[in-house]
């Protein structure tokens, strides 16, 4: 059996078929609003986490480098202290005196002034401080006090660095001992390579020179210990004589450069026995 429909009804169904798809697809929109929105919250989210998070992992990257750094840096100053200091220890058996600013020199060339001018010391090269460096001649020990700052990680109108210091002690050295002569044994005497005589102590004061400086113009009234003056050193004083000079309490020269070899004395440890054409000295061996 069919059922004839109206004009009237047939445009009502259309109108409500019609209704219904639009509110289906109003629906729809929606749910995708809604989905995109979510999506951008999520999306802004993570983009605040990583705002965050980001420059504190730049942060403590850079502290973990910086760290590292400085173990290089302290490691390669304590590496060169000791050589310097090793060879300071040769020095001052020649010249009783601790030359901080040459320590400091020695330092800075076995560094590498280039490679300190690329770290974290403050002021590079010239950041280096030795003068509380001293010798005790009384014990026969070189103690040694490197301080220098490193720069932190932050900006600079802040001013934060970190003090460092390196100390330690080493022991002048007193010459190899002979082979052959075993150590306590009896009759050993002192001499040097340019003396006419030989010692019986090491400490002898004609073997530890003390150097005075003093300027020319005292030399002319000037004696020595034994009561003789001064002549010009002929390894060091070529013309005029400078400012100020050089002297050793009981040598007979004066000299115009500290690093002159007349200056410095090499001490040897040797058996009576073999000592030929040289006299007693008169202080300790008399």
């Amino acid at each position: 059996m069919f059922v004839v429909k109206s004009k009237g009804e047939r445009h009502s169904s259309t109108l409500r078929t019609s209704e219904r798809g639009r509110l289906t697809e109003k629906k729809n929109s929606s749910k995708i609003i809604k989905e995109r929105v979510s999506a951008s919250g999520l999306g802004g989210s993570l983009t605040v986490e990583a705002a965050l998070v980001l420059p504190i992992f730049f942060f403590a990257a850079l502290c973990l480098v910086y760290l590292l750094e400085i173990q290089s840096v302290r490691f390669s100053v304590r590496n060169a202290a000791q050589n310097a200091a090793e060879k300071a220890a040769v020095d001052v058996t020649m010249l009783p005196i601790l030359n901080s600013w040459k320590l400091e020199a020695d330092i800075v060339n076995l560094i590498g002034a280039e490679r300190m001018e690329r770290s974290v010391i403050e002021g590079g090269s010239g950041g280096l401080s030795c003068w509380r460096s001293y010798y005790l001649e009384t014990v026969g020990m070189i103690f040694v006090d490197v301080r220098y700052k490193v720069r932190l990680p932050f900006p600079r109108f802040l001013n934060l660095s970190l003090d460092l210091k390196e100390t330690f002690q080493i022991r002048a050295w007193t010459g190899y001992q002979p082979l052959g002569m075993e150590e306590g044994e009896k009759d050993i005497v002192y001499v040097t390579d340019y003396g006419s005589v030989y010692h019986e102590d090491y400490h002898c004061r004609y073997l530890q020179l003390t150097i005075r400086y003093l300027p020319e113009s005292r030399l002319s009234g000037l004696r020595n210990q034994d009561g003789g003056i001064y002549y010009p050193c002929e390894k060091c004083v070529h013309a005029d004589t400078m400012a100020g000079v050089y002297v050793t309490e009981y040598g007979n020269k004066y000299h115009n450069s500290l690093e002159c070899s007349g200056l410095k004395r090499s001490v040897r440890a040797v058996k009576k026995s073999e000592v030929m054409g040289k006299g007693a000295c008169g202080k300790c061996a008399g």
